[in-house]
Parts: structure tokens; sequence; C-alpha cells
């Protein structure tokens, strides 16, 4: 990577009282380098940012060059944030899987929502998933260097013909290799298993999981974890895709095989090590596990556990529920009706505080095709469509996840505002875990 590709990095915010604001940064000004190294991303700026004394070279928003020293306890940060993780662009997925999202998307939408992440330095920031299938040996040579480890690792099926056909790359097929080129520098990865029926399901499914717990094994354990999670379609798939959606039939089976080696790994290794996307249990009709179960939730981010941690935080955070409230409130909940019959306790808690009616609004994207679907990927028009001329009560209530992040748009570009003057109901967000849900549902 040239130092002429990377673009200064802009400033999108300053945190106040940081050592930033008081040397005078302001959103807008580009970061060019520190102590003469030009930042490729935020891996770069934190770890050249380490130092006690830093001379920064800045543009400010009108682009004129300046020049800031700073003397500061070492490790401290500065307090900026900037617009992007990433100085020199976005490393791109070289792969052609049929079950990617990215491809099952109708054209139109804004153009971010096309791009396709396989980016490491994203997983190791943030958890996002990429394959190990585009990295030349310079950027294997900076993950072994700056030790950038967990990364989180789409594995999908440990036999070469298997995911090479999967990501139709191949090659995909160098994937065990790969895992112990990590367990050499003794660098971890989590990894993850989308389940396409017919395809890595059964007994390649078995053996990938068996492969994988080998990697277990280590002092350091080069996978640390493995979320199983079932393929998701939409209608707008490519039709010579090959891939056949989750059938309840499929999940009992991936349920029943999964279950038996967690047992077996609870023995051999002291951990559950693989874990089931709660997708599966309710697609199969089955009930949660317990909270219990999940340890410490190492794969939550991919949908392990997270309906189980909602429903046991809601519970302690219901111990704070009043017996009534002053004046009555009719309230509408719409999510994804995946989760219609877990979230039946909470509804049931919410309606016994007297003069609270809470009506749980189970929905399903026709915009994507789908008969079971995910909260996040409910849409604007699906929810308009779904909920149009019915008794609503006084309000919505929303949650974010649904909208692109730091926004109010949904994935087919209705804002919250469209969707409220369509309805002619007020619509209250719910930002975040079920403490968010009670104060929704409670405030005046």
């Amino acid at each position: 990577m040239s130092k002429s590709s990377i673009q200064p990095a802009l400033i999108s915010a300053v945190v106040p009282d940081s050592i930033a604001a008081e040397v005078g940064f302001e959103p807008g000004d580009r970061l060019v380098s520190i102590n003469g190294e030009v930042p490729r991303d935020l891996i770069d700026y934190r770890f050249l940012c380490a130092d006690e004394y830093l001379t920064l070279e800045v543009l400010d928003a009108a682009g004129r060059p300046h020049q800031v020293d700073i003397e500061k306890d070492f490790d401290s940060e500065l307090g900026l944030e900037f617009e992007t993780a990433l100085f020199d662009g976005l490393i791109q997925c070289n792969n052609h899987c049929p079950f990617c999202f990215i491809d099952q998307k109708p054209p139109g939408l804004r153009s971010s929502l096309y791009l396709k992440d396989d980016d490491y330095r994203l997983s190791f920031l943030y958890g996002s998933y990429l394959t190990l299938t585009n990295l030349p040996p310079h950027e294997w040579d900076r993950i072994e260097a700056m030790r950038l480890s967990p990364l989180y690792v789409s594995v999908h099926a440990t036999h070469p013909e298997v995911r090479s056909r999967l990501l139709k790359n191949p090659r995909a097929g160098q994937i065990l290799d790969q895992l112990q080129w990590f367990q050499e520098r003794r660098l971890q990865i989590h990894a993850q298993v989308v389940v396409c029926p017919g395809i890595n399901d059964e007994e390649i499914l078995q053996q990938t999981l068996m492969d994988l717990a080998q990697f277990h094994l280590s002092e350091v354990p080069t996978v640390a974890s493995v979320a199983v999670v079932p393929v998701g379609l939409t209608q707008f798939r490519p039709p010579e895709d090959q891939l056949k959606p989750v059938q309840p039939t499929d999940a009992v089976e991936v349920i029943a095989l999964v279950q038996t080696l967690q047992e077996q790994y609870q023995k051999q290794l002291g951990t559950t090590f693989v874990w089931l996307a709660d997708e599966w249990f309710l697609i199969a009709g089955q009930d949660l596990p317990p909270e219990s179960h999940y340890e410490d939730y190492p794969q939550i981010d991919n949908g392990v556990g997270s309906i189980r941690q909602f429903l046991s935080q809601f519970e302690r955070a219901a111990l704070s529920l009043p017996a009534r409230i002053p004046a009555a409130k009719n309230l509408t909940w719409v999510v994804g009706n995946t989760v219609e019959k877990a979230f039946q306790p909470i509804i049931q808690r919410l309606n016994q505080v007297q003069g609270l009616r809470i009506t749980l609004a189970p929905m399903r994207s026709d915009y994507w095709g789908q008969t079971m679907t995910v909260t996040g990927l409910l849409t604007g028009q699906d929810i308009l469509a779904g909920l149009q001329n019915l008794p609503l009560g006084e309000a919505l209530l929303l949650p974010t996840l649904m909208l692109k992040y730091g926004t109010t748009q949904f994935l087919d570009n209705m804002t919250v505002a469209d969707l409220s003057q369509a309805l002619d109901i007020p619509i209250i967000l719910i930002q975040g875990g079920p403490e968010d849900v009670i104060r929704a549902c409670l405030r005046q």
C-alpha cells in the first residue's frame, strides 16, 4: 500500500474536554500523519498515538496545513473520531457466494448497501466476518506483526471442494492451511458456518465442526468458538444458485447433530465450543436453551443467545415495573415474526401493569420474500403494508435495529417520518435492550 493512495483521515467529531479539543481540533479537519507516519486506518492511528510525544500533520477544513505538537501520558486517547475506520479504502470481497446477502438485494438502494466487506481490519475492530481469500502476503505479515487477534472468519466448510464451491473461489480450499498459520503464531479466530441444506450440512457439517475443534486444543485456542447459522435467502437471489431455504425438518436435524457434539466438547474441551444461532430453534419450533448454556456469549453478535439474553435481561428489568400507570396507554410493538413465540412472556408481563396495553405486531417481509423474518430486516414497506387500516393504539414502538445506523432510514430507503405520516400515528424508537423497551412503554 503506497502512501499516496491513503487519503488524509477526515475527523467527524472531537470528544468534549479531550486533548484534541484542548489543542483546537474541529470536525472537518483531516489528519495526514503522526510522527511522520501516514496511518492506513484506525488500527495504525491507535498504535501511533500510544506514544507520549506526537507531531501531527493536519489539514484544516479549508485545506491549510498545520503541525500540532502534543505531549501526553502514554496510551492516553486524543479524543478524535473519524468518518471511517479505513483511510485507504475498503478491502472488498472477491468471492461469489450464492447466499451473500449483498447479491440478494434489489437494485436502486443506497450505494453503501452494495459494498462487499471482506476486510480483516473491520473484522478486528468490529467483529465482522471475512473469508481470508483476498489477502496478499504483506497483509498476512501485518496481521502477525500487529497481533491482530481475534479475527472473525466465515469458514462454512473445511472440505476444500465444498468450501470452494460455496465461495466460488478456488483459493477458498486453503482454509485448513490458513488455520494452521494462525495456530503457529498463537493468534485466534472466531468461526462461523452458514449452513446451506444439501451442500454443507449433515456429514460435511459434522466434519467441519470436528476439524475446527482440533484447533481449539492448543494452549492458546486457535479457534475460540464456532457459530452455526442457517442460510438466509431473499426473492432477489440469483435463480441459478441451487440453494434451498431452511425447513423445520432441516432445523431439527442440525440441532440434533450440533447438540450431540456440544455434549462431547463439554467433556473434551470444557466448553460448548460450537453454538447454534437462535434462528434454528425458532424455525424448528423448539424452546431456546437456558441462559446458563451460553457461557460468556462468545457469538452473541452472530445471533447466538441474543434472544435468551434479551429475555433474561427483561426479567430483571421488569422488577422495576409499576403496578399501574396514571394514564392508560395502548401501544403496538413491531417485531419480526421469528420472535413472536419467544416474546410472549414479555408481552404478558407488560400487560400486567394496570392501564398499559401492549400489542405485539410480528411481521414477515414480503419485500424480501421471506416467510420468517428477523426484526432487523423489516422494511418500511413491510410495516406499512402489514399495519395499514389496523387499530394500532396511540403509537408504534419501533426497534432502531431496522434502521441504517445513525439515521431514521429503513433498508428500502423509506424514513420513519414517511411511515409515521402514511400510518397517521406517532412512532417511538426503541434504541436498545429491555430497559429501553420499558422506558418507551412507560414514557408520558
